[in-house]
Order: structure tokens, then sequence, then C-alpha cells
């Protein structure tokens, strides 16, 4: 089964020039868990997600890929 791409973390991150660094100091986690929900290695709890979306300023949404290509077929 190929990896799949849960959450757009990594890529907000950067659209906001933010580092996993940053994160990791703001919201209380280490900054090698933040490199595993960015890598999608991992899934940051709902509730996690939603403080990351308030600090980047984000729609919740924003964070979460799309699976409506799935829904589709």
């Amino acid at each position: 089964m190929p990896e799949r791409k849960i959450n757009r973390l990594k890529v907000v991150l950067a659209e906001k020039d933010k580092t996993n660094r940053w994160l990791a100091e703001q919201i209380g986690y280490t900054e090698g868990m933040i490199s595993r929900w960015a890598s999608n290695t991992k899934q940051p709890p709902l509730d996690v997600l939603y403080n990351i979306s308030l600090l980047l300023k984000v729609d919740i949404r924003d964070l979460i890929e799309s699976n409506a290509h799935a829904l589709k077929k």
C-alpha cells in the first residue's frame, strides 16, 4: 500500500516561513514529533491540529489533504 499523505503540515509551515522547532516550542512537543507529523509518519491528534491551525492562522482544513479524488471513484 502506498504511503498516504494525510496532513499538509510541512507545506503550511513552509508557506508561513515557520520551522519544526518553532512549532515544537509553541505547542510543547518535541521537534522529533513535529518532524514525524510533517513527514506523515505519524499524525497529530485532532485537538493539536486545531491548535496548530490557530497558531498558523489558517483554516484547519488547510492542514488536511482532501480526499475528494477518492470519493469520485
